[in-house]
C-alpha cells in the first residue's frame, strides 16, 4: 500500500499539487524577483541637470526703483546682528535727543537765512502802472434822495436802440455819490464822475448841479 501511495503522489501533476505544496518550489523565484526591485531602490536616482541660466543683456536698463523699495531692499538683505532690545526709556531718550540735534540744526539754518536777508540789498519798490484810458466815467442823472448826509442818490436815465428790432428801449439805474457840500436836493440834475471807493456802496462824487429842481 505504501508503494500505491508513493506512485500515485509522483504521477500528481503540477496543477493536482497542493498551495502548500508548491509553495516551497517558488520561493526561491520570488526571492530572485524581489532582490533586483531592493537595488533599484538603493540604487542613488540621476540629478537632472540644471538649465543653463540665460545671460543677462547688455544693454538692458537698471530696474529703476522708489527711494521706499530701495531702503526695503535693503533692509531684506541686511545680514548684520540684529540691535539689542531697548527699553521704553531709553527709546524715548533716543527719540528726544534727536529731537534736539534737528532743533539746534535748524535754529542755525535760520540764523544764516536772516543774515542773507539783512545783507541782501533792499529791492526797489514796484510803481504802479498807469491806468489804461486814464478817464473816469462821467453821468448825468437826476437827484431823486437826499436823506442821507453828504450823500445824494442819483437816477441816471439810458435810451438805447435795440440792436435786433430797433427800437427804442429806455432803462435807468440808480447810483450813490458823495456831496462834500449838501449842496444838491432832489429833483437837480447834477454831474457825477467815478472815484475811488468811499462807502460800501459809494463810488461816484459830485462834480456839479446843471439844473435846479422849480
Amino acid at each position: 500500500m505504501a508503494e500505491t501511495e508513493e506512485n500515485v503522489n509522483e504521477e500528481q501533476t503540477p496543477e493536482e499539487q497542493t498551495p502548500e505544496e508548491q509553495a516551497p518550489e517558488e520561493a526561491p523565484e520570488a526571492v530572485e524577483e524581489e532582490a533586483p526591485a531592493a537595488e533599484a531602490e538603493e540604487a542613488p536616482a540621476p540629478e537632472p541637470e540644471a538649465a543653463p541660466e540665460p545671460e543677462a543683456a547688455a544693454d538692458e536698463p537698471e530696474e529703476q526703483l522708489s527711494p521706499k523699495a530701495r531702503r526695503q531692499r535693503a533692509r531684506s538683505t541686511h545680514t548684520g546682528d540684529a540691535k539689542p532690545q531697548r527699553s521704553i526709556e531709553e527709546r524715548a531718550a533716543e527719540r528726544a535727543e534727536a529731537r534736539r540735534v534737528k532743533a539746534k540744526h535748524r535754529t542755525a539754518y535760520r540764523a544764516r537765512l536772516r543774515e542773507r536777508r539783512s545783507a541782501a540789498p533792499a529791492a526797489a519798490p514796484i510803481e504802479p502802472e498807469p491806468k489804461a484810458g486814464g478817464r473816469a466815467k462821467v453821468r448825468l442823472g437826476v437827484v431823486v434822495s437826499d436823506k442821507a448826509d453828504k450823500t445824494i442818490t442819483v437816477r441816471v436815465d439810458m435810451a438805447r436802440q435795440h440792436r435786433r428790432y430797433g427800437k427804442i428801449v429806455r432803462t435807468s439805474s440808480t447810483l450813490h455819490a458823495h456831496d462834500e457840500a449838501n449842496d444838491a436836493h432832489i429833483g437837480d440834475t447834477v454831474r457825477v464822475v467815478e472815484s475811488r471807493p468811499l462807502s460800501r456802496t459809494k463810488r461816484w462824487r459830485l462834480v456839479e448841479v446843471l439844473e435846479r429842481a422849480r
